[in-house]
């Protein structure tokens, strides 16, 4: 089939579109500018010209394909409710293309919108709440309302492998480096689930084919929660500096901005989704990737 992928250059979206082209797919990638395009060229795609504002584009990259895998995101966390509600007009524009069709449109969020005490799963659903980025699911629900069918692959808060430069994981790293430690909050005993980018690719690949009922919930998550502790234990060991617990009042001054997710405890399942798309996750975990040269790179 022929997939339109927005996001089709970016970290994930990248290994998405060679997923899909290694299996025999066609590609449609949205471009946003000549050297976009041309990656897309050299991967085998196509490229639609447009970003993700320009709305006349998406609409006709939906209606020239048979499917769309919505991966674009503005990463701009200095007006992130702006960029969340972008995100949540993107949706309803490419739903509009597809209504009256069977296209499977499938969208990216993350596990991280779902609060609860133990393990977040599949069928826990979002509801609105004061974190912007609910926006995207409830869109998801708006289009599929109409005969969409729109579904979503939720990524957890650490996609990880070869190219990852802006990150949870990278971000973490600069910020030790910069401080001369590798601090933890409370012992460091949040976890972060996680997932190697080209399992994450797999899913998206798995779920287009599979055409799901609108509303479906898919997890790309293959470790459950990675605890804080080892993952800074590792990147002390890497950078050589010392490894550290501080308490909530001092990780404001260290995190800064990043204290919200330095202490993001968020342990998810990707069990149903392995199970239903007959997923088989096999590439590196988390820590063997920070114990690899991806993130550190040998002398």
């Amino acid at each position: 089939m022929k997939v339109f992928v927005t996001g089709a250059t970016g970290f994930i979206g990248s290994a998405v579109v060679d997923e899909l082209l290694s299996n025999g797919h066609q590609v449609l990638g949205l471009a946003r500018s000549e050297a976009s395009a041309k990656k897309l060229k050299a991967a085998g795609a196509e490229p639609v010209y447009g970003n993700l504002t320009d709305f006349e584009s998406l609409k006709k990259g939906a209606q020239d394909a048979d499917a769309v895998a919505h991966l674009g995101f503005i990463h701009d966390f200095t007006r992130f409710a702006e960029v969340c509600e972008i995100d949540r007009k993107v949706i309803e524009s490419i739903g509009e293309s597809l209504v009256g069709t069977t296209k499977p449109f499938i969208v990216t969020s993350g596990t991280g919108i779902i609060r609860k005490e133990g393990v977040v799963t599949e069928h826990d659903p979002v509801v609105a709440t004061p974190n912007p980025r609910t926006a995207t699911e409830l869109a998801v629900n708006a289009v599929a309302n109409k005969g969409v069918r729109a579904s979503v692959v939720r990524f957890p808060p650490s996609v990880h492998g070869v190219g990852d430069t802006k990150g949870f994981v990278p971000i973490y790293i600069g910020i030790a480096g910069e401080k001369g430690m590798a601090a933890v909050v409370n012992e460091g005993r949040n976890v972060w689930p996680a997932v190697h980018r080209l399992d994450a690719a797999k899913v998206f690949r798995l779920a287009l084919e599979k055409n799901p009922n609108p509303r479906t919930r898919y997890h790309a998550v293959t470790e459950q929660g990675v605890p804080m502790k080892d993952i800074a234990h590792l990147i002390a060991e890497r950078l050589q500096i010392p490894f550290k617990n501080i308490n909530e009042q001092e990780a404001e001054a260290y995190f800064a901005w990043f204290t919200h997710f330095a202490m993001f405890d968020n342990a998810s399942s990707g069990e149903w989704t392995q199970q239903e798309l007959n997923w088989k996750p096999g590439h590196p975990t988390l820590l063997e990737d920070l114990k690899s040269d991806v993130y550190f790179k040998e002398e």
